[in-house]
Protein backbone atom coordinates (compact mmCIF):
# COMPACT_ATOMS: atom_id res chain seq x y z
CA UNK A 1 0.00 0.00 0.00
CA UNK A 2 1.30 3.22 -0.74
CA UNK A 3 1.49 6.44 1.66
CA UNK A 4 -0.95 9.16 1.37
CA UNK A 5 1.60 11.42 -0.11
CA UNK A 6 2.87 9.17 -2.83
CA UNK A 7 -0.71 8.21 -4.09
CA UNK A 8 -1.32 11.64 -4.94
CA UNK A 9 -3.48 12.84 -1.57
CA UNK A 10 -1.73 15.33 -0.08
CA UNK A 11 0.62 17.64 -1.68
CA UNK A 12 1.05 18.81 -5.64
CA UNK A 13 1.81 17.06 -8.74
CA UNK A 14 5.10 19.27 -8.72
CA UNK A 15 6.23 18.14 -5.54
CA UNK A 16 5.62 14.79 -5.38
CA UNK A 17 7.50 14.59 -8.79
CA UNK A 18 10.57 16.53 -7.41
CA UNK A 19 10.94 14.00 -4.48
CA UNK A 20 10.07 11.24 -6.27
CA UNK A 21 12.96 8.55 -6.75
CA UNK A 22 12.51 8.75 -10.40
CA UNK A 23 13.58 12.56 -10.28
CA UNK A 24 16.37 11.74 -7.42
CA UNK A 25 17.26 9.01 -9.77
CA UNK A 26 17.46 11.39 -12.73
CA UNK A 27 19.78 14.05 -10.73
CA UNK A 28 22.20 11.25 -9.50
CA UNK A 29 22.62 10.75 -14.16
CA UNK A 30 22.96 14.72 -13.72
CA UNK A 31 25.89 14.67 -11.38
CA UNK A 32 27.25 11.72 -12.91
CA UNK A 33 27.80 13.94 -16.35
CA UNK A 34 28.70 16.89 -14.87
CA UNK A 35 31.61 15.46 -13.14
CA UNK A 36 32.63 13.10 -16.69
CA UNK A 37 32.49 16.60 -18.45
CA UNK A 38 34.30 17.94 -16.11
CA UNK A 39 37.10 15.22 -15.50
CA UNK A 40 37.22 15.31 -19.46
CA UNK A 41 37.93 19.11 -19.66
CA UNK A 42 40.86 18.84 -16.71
CA UNK A 43 42.35 15.51 -18.80
CA UNK A 44 41.70 12.97 -15.95
CA UNK A 45 39.69 11.02 -18.09
CA UNK A 46 39.78 10.80 -21.72
CA UNK A 47 38.33 13.68 -23.72
CA UNK A 48 36.26 11.37 -26.21
CA UNK A 49 34.58 9.04 -23.20
CA UNK A 50 34.00 12.47 -21.00
CA UNK A 51 31.63 13.49 -24.31
CA UNK A 52 29.92 10.59 -24.44
CA UNK A 53 28.97 10.49 -21.18
CA UNK A 54 28.16 13.54 -20.44
CA UNK A 55 25.81 13.76 -23.83
CA UNK A 56 24.37 10.15 -22.36
CA UNK A 57 23.77 11.55 -19.06
CA UNK A 58 21.59 14.87 -20.75
CA UNK A 59 19.07 12.15 -22.43
CA UNK A 60 19.08 9.16 -20.18
CA UNK A 61 16.39 8.34 -18.73
CA UNK A 62 16.55 5.95 -15.53
CA UNK A 63 15.26 2.34 -15.97
CA UNK A 64 13.67 1.55 -13.01
CA UNK A 65 13.60 -1.89 -13.28
CA UNK A 66 16.75 -2.77 -14.30
CA UNK A 67 17.99 -0.53 -11.18
CA UNK A 68 15.75 -3.15 -9.00
CA UNK A 69 17.44 -5.82 -11.03
CA UNK A 70 21.14 -4.58 -10.26
CA UNK A 71 20.43 -3.22 -6.40
CA UNK A 72 18.67 -6.66 -5.51
CA UNK A 73 22.08 -8.36 -6.14
CA UNK A 74 24.46 -5.56 -4.67
CA UNK A 75 22.18 -4.05 -1.57
CA UNK A 76 23.25 -0.66 -3.05
CA UNK A 77 21.46 2.02 -4.45
CA UNK A 78 23.66 4.62 -6.13
CA UNK A 79 25.56 1.34 -7.17
CA UNK A 80 22.99 0.59 -8.89
CA UNK A 81 22.12 3.89 -10.41
CA UNK A 82 25.33 4.30 -11.45
CA UNK A 83 25.67 0.71 -12.94
CA UNK A 84 22.49 0.84 -14.96
CA UNK A 85 23.99 4.46 -16.40
CA UNK A 86 27.04 3.03 -16.92
CA UNK A 87 25.88 -0.07 -19.11
CA UNK A 88 24.29 2.84 -21.64
CA UNK A 89 27.58 4.19 -21.60
CA UNK A 90 29.42 1.60 -23.55
CA UNK A 91 32.06 1.42 -24.47
CA UNK A 92 33.27 4.24 -21.84
CA UNK A 93 30.94 3.16 -18.81
CA UNK A 94 33.95 2.49 -17.28
CA UNK A 95 34.70 6.26 -16.45
CA UNK A 96 31.36 6.83 -15.01
CA UNK A 97 31.53 7.73 -11.26
CA UNK A 98 35.59 8.01 -11.70
CA UNK A 99 37.25 8.97 -8.62
CA UNK A 100 34.63 9.75 -6.57
CA UNK A 101 32.28 7.65 -3.67
CA UNK A 102 28.49 7.69 -3.31
CA UNK A 103 28.11 10.05 -0.93
CA UNK A 104 29.49 13.03 -3.60
CA UNK A 105 26.37 11.69 -6.07
CA UNK A 106 23.56 11.47 -3.58
CA UNK A 107 24.54 14.63 -1.66
CA UNK A 108 24.90 16.67 -4.67
CA UNK A 109 22.16 15.20 -6.15
CA UNK A 110 20.30 16.10 -2.76
CA UNK A 111 21.49 19.85 -2.75
CA UNK A 112 19.76 20.20 -6.26
CA UNK A 113 16.41 18.12 -5.27
CA UNK A 114 16.33 21.11 -1.78
CA UNK A 115 17.19 23.86 -3.87
CA UNK A 116 14.15 23.21 -6.34
CA UNK A 117 11.86 22.28 -3.32
CA UNK A 118 13.25 25.47 -1.33
CA UNK A 119 12.35 27.83 -4.72
CA UNK A 120 8.42 25.72 -4.56
CA UNK A 121 8.11 26.21 -0.93
CA UNK A 122 9.40 29.83 -1.62
CA UNK A 123 6.76 30.61 -3.96
CA UNK A 124 3.94 28.23 -2.14
CA UNK A 125 4.19 30.84 1.14
CA UNK A 126 4.47 34.12 -1.10
CA UNK A 127 1.25 33.28 -2.61
CA UNK A 128 -0.20 32.72 0.87
CA UNK A 129 1.46 36.03 1.73
CA UNK A 130 0.13 38.08 -0.59
CA UNK A 131 -3.67 36.24 -0.12
CA UNK A 132 -3.24 37.25 3.11
CA UNK A 133 -2.26 40.85 2.80
CA UNK A 134 -5.03 40.98 0.09
CA UNK A 135 -7.48 40.00 2.61
CA UNK A 136 -6.29 42.69 4.93
CA UNK A 137 -7.25 45.01 2.47
CA UNK A 138 -10.43 44.20 1.27
CA UNK A 139 -11.78 42.70 4.75
CA UNK A 140 -9.31 44.56 7.70
CA UNK A 141 -10.97 47.06 8.47
CA UNK A 142 -14.13 44.64 10.39
CA UNK A 143 -14.64 45.49 14.17
CA UNK A 144 -14.54 42.54 16.70
CA UNK A 145 -13.95 41.72 20.43
CA UNK A 146 -10.56 40.77 21.09
CA UNK A 147 -10.18 37.49 23.23
CA UNK A 148 -7.26 36.01 25.51
CA UNK A 149 -7.61 33.09 27.76
CA UNK A 150 -10.78 32.27 25.51
CA UNK A 151 -12.59 35.09 26.90
CA UNK A 152 -13.34 38.75 26.00
CA UNK A 153 -11.00 41.53 26.43
CA UNK A 154 -10.39 44.55 23.81
CA UNK A 155 -11.75 45.42 20.38
CA UNK A 156 -9.11 44.79 17.55
CA UNK A 157 -9.77 44.63 13.66
CA UNK A 158 -9.84 41.57 11.39
CA UNK A 159 -6.78 43.06 9.19
CA UNK A 160 -5.17 43.47 12.83
CA UNK A 161 -5.73 39.68 13.56
CA UNK A 162 -4.18 38.47 10.31
CA UNK A 163 -1.42 40.60 10.20
CA UNK A 164 0.04 39.19 13.42
CA UNK A 165 0.25 35.96 11.19
CA UNK A 166 1.14 38.10 8.14
CA UNK A 167 4.12 38.42 9.94
CA UNK A 168 5.20 35.40 11.54
CA UNK A 169 5.36 34.12 7.87
CA UNK A 170 7.22 37.34 6.95
CA UNK A 171 9.99 36.25 8.79
CA UNK A 172 9.33 32.36 7.65
CA UNK A 173 10.41 33.65 4.64
CA UNK A 174 13.40 36.00 5.58
CA UNK A 175 14.89 32.54 7.38
CA UNK A 176 14.23 30.58 4.16
CA UNK A 177 16.41 32.77 2.60
CA UNK A 178 18.84 32.94 4.79
CA UNK A 179 18.93 28.73 5.03
CA UNK A 180 19.28 28.20 1.64
CA UNK A 181 22.81 29.49 1.32
CA UNK A 182 23.34 27.08 4.49
CA UNK A 183 21.56 24.10 3.62
CA UNK A 184 22.34 24.02 -0.04
CA UNK A 185 25.91 22.41 -0.63
CA UNK A 186 27.29 19.76 -3.48
CA UNK A 187 30.53 18.06 -2.72
CA UNK A 188 32.79 16.04 -5.21
CA UNK A 189 35.39 15.33 -2.70
CA UNK A 190 35.85 11.40 -2.34
CA UNK A 191 35.77 8.60 0.30
CA UNK A 192 36.81 11.03 3.21
CA UNK A 193 36.42 14.55 1.69
CA UNK A 194 40.00 14.74 1.28
CA UNK A 195 39.62 14.78 -2.71
CA UNK A 196 42.35 12.16 -2.86
CA UNK A 197 40.99 9.90 -5.10
CA UNK A 198 40.28 12.58 -7.70
CA UNK A 199 44.29 12.99 -8.34
CA UNK A 200 46.24 16.31 -8.35
CA UNK A 201 43.39 18.46 -9.51
CA UNK A 202 40.86 17.38 -6.53
CA UNK A 203 39.56 20.61 -5.82
CA UNK A 204 39.63 22.20 -9.34
CA UNK A 205 37.04 19.20 -10.18
CA UNK A 206 34.92 20.36 -7.22
CA UNK A 207 34.94 23.61 -7.61
CA UNK A 208 34.10 22.99 -12.10
CA UNK A 209 31.46 19.99 -11.22
CA UNK A 210 29.52 22.49 -8.76
CA UNK A 211 29.78 25.28 -10.75
CA UNK A 212 28.64 23.81 -13.91
CA UNK A 213 25.64 22.40 -11.28
CA UNK A 214 24.85 26.14 -10.30
CA UNK A 215 25.91 24.64 -6.42
CA UNK A 216 28.13 26.31 -3.98
CA UNK A 217 30.85 24.30 -2.56
CA UNK A 218 31.13 23.42 1.04
CA UNK A 219 34.02 25.12 2.76
CA UNK A 220 34.92 21.79 3.96
CA UNK A 221 33.21 18.38 4.85
CA UNK A 222 34.00 14.89 5.55
CA UNK A 223 32.66 11.79 2.97
CA UNK A 224 28.97 12.98 3.49
CA UNK A 225 27.94 17.08 3.26
CA UNK A 226 27.08 17.91 7.20
CA UNK A 227 23.56 17.09 8.30
CA UNK A 228 23.13 20.08 10.51
CA UNK A 229 22.38 22.01 7.44
CA UNK A 230 19.60 19.24 6.62
CA UNK A 231 18.24 20.04 10.34
CA UNK A 232 18.11 23.35 9.75
CA UNK A 233 15.75 22.70 7.34
CA UNK A 234 13.25 20.58 8.56
CA UNK A 235 13.51 22.59 12.04
CA UNK A 236 12.43 25.32 9.55
CA UNK A 237 9.45 23.46 7.92
CA UNK A 238 8.56 22.36 10.81
CA UNK A 239 8.51 26.12 12.15
CA UNK A 240 6.79 27.25 9.74
CA UNK A 241 3.83 24.40 9.70
CA UNK A 242 3.14 25.93 13.47
CA UNK A 243 3.06 29.33 12.00
CA UNK A 244 0.36 27.82 9.58
CA UNK A 245 -1.12 25.77 12.57
CA UNK A 246 -1.49 28.68 14.47
CA UNK A 247 -3.66 30.42 11.62
CA UNK A 248 -5.75 27.49 11.49
CA UNK A 249 -6.50 27.28 15.15
CA UNK A 250 -7.59 30.94 15.09
CA UNK A 251 -10.38 29.98 11.84
CA UNK A 252 -11.40 27.01 13.56
CA UNK A 253 -11.67 28.76 17.09
CA UNK A 254 -13.73 31.78 14.90
CA UNK A 255 -16.23 28.74 13.00
CA UNK A 256 -16.97 28.13 16.55
CA UNK A 257 -21.19 28.31 16.37
CA UNK A 258 -20.54 30.35 19.41
CA UNK A 259 -18.41 33.00 17.45
CA UNK A 260 -19.86 32.06 14.24
CA UNK A 261 -16.92 35.34 12.82
CA UNK A 262 -15.08 33.78 10.29
CA UNK A 263 -15.58 30.76 8.33
CA UNK A 264 -14.19 28.25 5.74
CA UNK A 265 -15.67 28.12 2.27
CA UNK A 266 -18.51 25.48 1.97
CA UNK A 267 -19.64 24.39 -1.46
CA UNK A 268 -23.57 24.15 -1.01
CA UNK A 269 -24.95 20.96 -2.40
CA UNK A 270 -21.84 19.16 -3.41
CA UNK A 271 -19.65 19.01 -0.08
CA UNK A 272 -20.77 16.90 2.89
CA UNK A 273 -20.21 18.09 6.27
CA UNK A 274 -21.25 15.20 8.55
CA UNK A 275 -21.98 12.21 7.03
CA UNK A 276 -24.64 11.51 9.97
CA UNK A 277 -25.91 15.50 10.37
CA UNK A 278 -26.88 17.57 7.43
CA UNK A 279 -26.55 20.96 9.02
CA UNK A 280 -22.80 20.67 9.77
CA UNK A 281 -20.00 22.92 8.26
CA UNK A 282 -16.96 21.91 9.54
CA UNK A 283 -13.79 23.19 9.21
CA UNK A 284 -11.89 20.03 7.12
CA UNK A 285 -9.25 22.14 5.81
CA UNK A 286 -8.13 24.37 8.57
CA UNK A 287 -8.06 20.59 10.55
CA UNK A 288 -6.21 19.05 8.00
CA UNK A 289 -3.70 22.09 8.32
CA UNK A 290 -3.30 21.05 11.97
CA UNK A 291 -3.32 16.95 11.84
CA UNK A 292 -0.63 17.72 9.21
CA UNK A 293 1.30 20.31 10.91
CA UNK A 294 1.65 17.26 14.08
CA UNK A 295 3.02 14.96 11.77
CA UNK A 296 5.84 17.33 10.24
CA UNK A 297 7.08 18.69 13.42
CA UNK A 298 7.34 14.78 14.49
CA UNK A 299 10.22 14.96 11.40
CA UNK A 300 12.53 17.33 13.59
CA UNK A 301 13.86 14.64 15.77
CA UNK A 302 15.26 12.27 13.71
CA UNK A 303 16.76 15.13 11.62
CA UNK A 304 18.54 16.19 14.53
CA UNK A 305 19.45 12.79 15.55
CA UNK A 306 21.23 12.91 11.83
CA UNK A 307 23.49 15.63 12.76
CA UNK A 308 25.69 13.03 14.96
CA UNK A 309 28.02 10.55 12.77
CA UNK A 310 30.43 7.88 13.14
CA UNK A 311 34.39 9.82 12.19
CA UNK A 312 33.80 10.60 8.75
CA UNK A 313 30.84 8.75 8.06
CA UNK A 314 28.19 6.26 8.47
CA UNK A 315 24.78 5.55 7.19
CA UNK A 316 22.40 5.96 10.37
CA UNK A 317 21.10 8.90 8.41
CA UNK A 318 20.67 7.78 5.33
CA UNK A 319 17.39 5.21 5.76
CA UNK A 320 15.44 7.79 7.97
CA UNK A 321 15.83 10.71 5.37
CA UNK A 322 14.02 8.76 2.63
CA UNK A 323 11.28 9.50 4.70
CA UNK A 324 11.74 12.50 6.72
CA UNK A 325 12.84 14.38 3.77
CA UNK A 326 10.35 14.00 1.25
CA UNK A 327 7.72 14.22 4.18
CA UNK A 328 8.70 17.13 5.15
CA UNK A 329 8.37 18.71 1.64
CA UNK A 330 5.03 17.21 0.82
CA UNK A 331 3.28 17.60 4.12
CA UNK A 332 4.57 21.91 4.16
CA UNK A 333 3.86 21.84 0.38
CA UNK A 334 0.14 20.62 0.97
CA UNK A 335 -0.10 22.87 4.13
CA UNK A 336 0.83 26.12 2.24
CA UNK A 337 -1.46 25.10 -1.04
CA UNK A 338 -4.71 24.41 1.90
CA UNK A 339 -4.08 27.52 3.94
CA UNK A 340 -3.87 29.56 0.64
CA UNK A 341 -7.20 28.31 -0.29
CA UNK A 342 -8.73 28.91 3.33
CA UNK A 343 -7.65 32.31 3.12
CA UNK A 344 -8.28 33.44 -0.38
CA UNK A 345 -12.21 31.54 0.30
CA UNK A 346 -12.43 32.79 3.86
CA UNK A 347 -16.40 33.96 4.97
CA UNK A 348 -16.60 36.87 7.22
CA UNK A 349 -19.49 37.83 9.12
CA UNK A 350 -19.35 41.27 10.32
CA UNK A 351 -23.17 40.78 12.51
CA UNK A 352 -21.77 38.20 14.26
CA UNK A 353 -18.64 40.06 15.12
CA UNK A 354 -20.87 43.06 16.04
CA UNK A 355 -23.20 40.90 18.39
CA UNK A 356 -20.02 39.27 19.84
CA UNK A 357 -18.94 42.98 20.87
CA UNK A 358 -22.31 43.48 22.03
CA UNK A 359 -22.56 40.66 23.77
CA UNK A 360 -19.53 41.94 25.82
CA UNK A 361 -22.32 44.40 27.57
CA UNK A 362 -19.11 47.17 27.47
CA UNK A 363 -16.98 44.83 29.93
CA UNK A 364 -14.37 45.80 27.32
CA UNK A 365 -14.38 49.07 28.49
CA UNK A 366 -12.72 47.97 31.80
CA UNK A 367 -9.30 49.52 31.51
CA UNK A 368 -10.43 53.06 29.51
CA UNK A 369 -12.51 53.19 32.66
CA UNK A 370 -9.74 52.14 35.16
CA UNK A 371 -7.32 54.83 33.17
CA UNK A 372 -9.90 57.89 33.20
CA UNK A 373 -10.24 57.07 36.95
CA UNK A 374 -6.27 57.43 37.38
CA UNK A 375 -6.01 60.36 35.73
CA UNK A 376 -8.72 61.89 37.84
CA UNK A 377 -6.61 60.86 40.70
CA UNK A 378 -7.94 57.59 42.14
CA UNK A 379 -4.93 55.19 43.07
CA UNK A 380 -4.81 52.64 40.89
CA UNK A 381 -5.40 49.55 43.33
CA UNK A 382 -8.86 51.01 44.45
CA UNK A 383 -9.99 52.25 40.90
CA UNK A 384 -8.86 48.62 39.81
CA UNK A 385 -11.10 46.76 42.44
CA UNK A 386 -14.14 48.66 41.99
CA UNK A 387 -13.88 48.29 38.08
CA UNK A 388 -13.33 44.36 39.12
CA UNK A 389 -16.52 44.18 41.45
CA UNK A 390 -18.28 46.23 39.23
CA UNK A 391 -17.66 43.61 36.46
CA UNK A 392 -18.64 40.78 38.84
CA UNK A 393 -21.99 41.83 39.38
CA UNK A 394 -22.23 42.70 35.84
CA UNK A 395 -21.75 38.98 34.66
CA UNK A 396 -23.68 37.80 37.62
CA UNK A 397 -26.90 40.34 36.89
CA UNK A 398 -26.49 40.05 33.17
CA UNK A 399 -26.87 43.87 32.66
CA UNK A 400 -23.97 46.39 31.03
CA UNK A 401 -20.95 46.99 32.72
CA UNK A 402 -21.46 50.93 32.09
CA UNK A 403 -25.02 50.81 33.83
CA UNK A 404 -23.07 48.74 37.22
CA UNK A 405 -21.04 51.63 37.04
CA UNK A 406 -23.24 54.43 37.21
CA UNK A 407 -24.42 52.67 40.46
CA UNK A 408 -21.10 52.86 42.26
CA UNK A 409 -20.92 56.08 44.00
CA UNK A 410 -16.73 55.52 44.54
CA UNK A 411 -16.67 55.84 40.60
CA UNK A 412 -19.28 58.28 40.03
CA UNK A 413 -17.24 60.49 42.41
CA UNK A 414 -14.49 60.65 39.67
CA UNK A 415 -16.41 59.93 36.63
CA UNK A 416 -19.88 61.44 36.64
CA UNK A 417 -22.31 59.19 34.74
CA UNK A 418 -22.58 61.40 31.54
CA UNK A 419 -18.64 60.81 31.20
CA UNK A 420 -19.27 56.82 31.57
CA UNK A 421 -21.78 57.23 29.10
CA UNK A 422 -19.92 59.18 26.57
CA UNK A 423 -17.53 56.50 27.04
CA UNK A 424 -20.08 53.51 26.18
CA UNK A 425 -21.30 55.99 22.71
CA UNK A 426 -17.97 56.11 21.14
CA UNK A 427 -16.93 53.96 18.47
CA UNK A 428 -15.65 50.71 19.85
CA UNK A 429 -11.53 51.77 20.53
CA UNK A 430 -9.08 49.61 18.15
CA UNK A 431 -5.70 51.41 19.15
CA UNK A 432 -3.56 51.45 16.25
CA UNK A 433 -4.75 48.07 14.67
CA UNK A 434 -5.34 49.56 11.44
CA UNK A 435 -1.84 51.54 11.83
CA UNK A 436 -0.48 48.25 12.77
CA UNK A 437 -1.51 46.08 10.31
CA UNK A 438 -0.76 48.24 7.20
CA UNK A 439 2.68 48.26 8.67
CA UNK A 440 2.80 44.69 8.41
CA UNK A 441 1.43 44.55 5.04
CA UNK A 442 4.30 47.01 3.95
CA UNK A 443 6.93 45.13 5.75
CA UNK A 444 5.33 41.34 4.25
CA UNK A 445 5.28 43.55 0.66
CA UNK A 446 8.92 44.53 0.51
CA UNK A 447 9.61 41.03 1.46
CA UNK A 448 8.08 40.04 -0.93
CA UNK A 449 9.15 42.13 -3.58
CA UNK A 450 12.87 41.28 -2.41
CA UNK A 451 12.25 37.85 -2.95
CA UNK A 452 10.90 38.36 -6.76
CA UNK A 453 13.62 40.36 -7.52
CA UNK A 454 16.07 37.86 -5.81
CA UNK A 455 15.02 35.50 -8.18
CA UNK A 456 15.70 37.80 -11.19
CA UNK A 457 18.76 38.47 -10.44
CA UNK A 458 20.42 35.36 -8.76
CA UNK A 459 22.12 32.88 -11.19
CA UNK A 460 19.89 29.74 -11.44
CA UNK A 461 20.77 27.22 -9.75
Amino acid sequence: MTSPWEDGRYGSPEMRLLVSDRNRYQLFVRVEGALAAVQGQLGVIPSEAAGAIAARARDHRCDLARIAEIETVSRHELYAVVQQFAETCAPHGRYVHHGVTSSDVIDTALALQLDAAIGLLGERLGVLMAALCRQIAEEGGRVMIGRTHGQHAQPVTLGFKLAVFLDQLTRCLARLAELRERAVRGKVAGAVGSLGGLGPQGMAVQRAVLARLDLPEPQICAQAVARDRIAEFVSWAALTAACLENLATEIRNLQRTEIGELAESFAEGDQIGSSAMPHKRNPVRSERICSLARLLRSLVGPALENVVTWHERDLANSANERFTLPQACVLLDEMLLTTTAVVDDLRVFPERMRENLDRSRHSHLSEAVLLAMVDRGTDRLDAYRALQRASALAARDDRDLVAVLADDASVTAVLPAPDLAALAEAAADTGFCDTLAQETVRRAEEALAKTTEGARTCPAR
